[in-house]
């Protein structure tokens, strides 16, 4: 049966606004070279359950901010929210004493470290890694991810000195919205010296573009997908720009599916030397549902939090799936996060 069909014979996505000339287009460049395995990530950042997925437990890889809720920048896109939802670790023995915890009542067996940014877009990690290198030593077989914000060649060194495994990174292509929306006066190139600066180290590092983050439409996605081509990044994850913690004088208009579906073929055609990835972020209700079909159907290695349906699309056209109670960045080698908790 052809995808559109099979679109249609799926209960959650009919009547859904899909692209039939894409669609098929979609479905061609599969026949001439066969999708892989699809993994499902559902960490423990927020409570997620589907008819087709279960969650996991509470304490299987949770988000740490060692800025609580607080970020200097507050950009126009986010405004600190993602942050909340994070376990506040504002010093390194608070820190330190929440993931033993974690590891002695809930097996924990990673966890992301995240925080607020200065003026610079610079995460104040540094009397941390004390902490990190001693909870490495004790309990080896942590993973353990990073927002890494901008930095230099000094500043990954000591980051991957301390036993950091994965470095996560934005990268904008465009001056226009690391002006506007990011409150920031850096250029471009200070995003690629740091793709630079932390591929040159031995972690894996996976950069996130934001799509449509000059206040819902395409600026500089391209550009970043470019900037990304050049360097061995670990995976690319893409995510969506959702308007609801934008500022009401600042609103952001929702990105259209049919235009994040091109940044998708772009990034899948661009990226072959790693894993292209749908992150947790993207607005919600039948938007999602048609992100994550056309996330499907383009080949993404992965997807976290999926829609309902997806499942049973992902089937209807043989990818095989998997499901992973981590990061989507951090789980690359399919040892983070639980995998005794299956897709059925």
């Amino acid at each position: 049966m052809a995808w559109f069909d099979v679109l249609r014979e799926i209960e959650p996505f009919d009547e859904l606004p899909f692209d039939r000339a894409l669609v098929e287009a979609l479905e061609g460049a599969a026949h001439a070279q066969p999708l892989g395995v699809l993994r499902f990530f559902t960490p423990t950042f927020r409570s997620y359950a589907s008819d087709e997925l279960k969650g996991c437990g509470k304490a299987s890889f949770p988000a740490f901010s060692i800025t609580g809720g607080a970020c200097a920048l507050n950009c126009d896109h986010c405004q600190a929210k993602i942050l909340e939802p994070m376990i506040a670790a504002t010093s390194p023995a608070e820190l330190e004493r929440k993931v033993r915890d974690l590891v002695q009542l809930k097996d924990l067996r990673g966890f992301l470290l995240s925080g607020g940014s200065n003026r610079r877009n610079e995460v104040p990690y540094e009397r941390y890694y004390p902490t990190i290198e001693k909870l490495k030593r004790d309990f080896p077989y942590l993973r353990i991810a990073a927002h890494s914000a901008l930095l230099d060649e000094a500043r990954a060194k000591r980051m991957e000195a301390a036993g950091i495994d994965v470095a996560m990174t934005d990268v904008i292509g465009a001056q226009e919205t690391i002006r506007d929306v990011y409150h920031l006066d850096r250029p471009v190139a200070d995003f690629e010296a740091t793709v630079a600066a932390l591929t040159a180290t031995s972690m894996e590092v996976v950069p996130h573009i934001v799509i449509g983050l000059h206040y819902g439409r395409l600026l500089g996605e391209e550009t970043a997908l470019d900037i990304i081509a050049r360097y061995p990044v670990a995976a690319l994850v893409l995510v969506v720009v959702t308007p609801i913690y934008a500022p009401a004088e600042k609103p952001f208009a929702t990105v259209s599916t049919d235009d994040v579906a091109k940044v998708f073929v772009a990034a899948r055609n661009r990226v072959r030397q790693a894993p292209v990835q749908l992150g947790c972020i993207r607005p919600p209700g039948r938007h999602k549902l048609v992100t994550d079909a056309y996330a499907v159907m383009a080949g993404f290695d992965g997807i976290a939090y999926p829609a309902e349906g997806i499942v049973a699309l992902a089937r209807a056209i043989g990818r095989p799936i998997e499901q992973d109670h981590a990061c989507c960045s951090i789980a690359l080698d399919g040892l983070a996060g639980r995998r005794a908790c299956a897709a059925a």
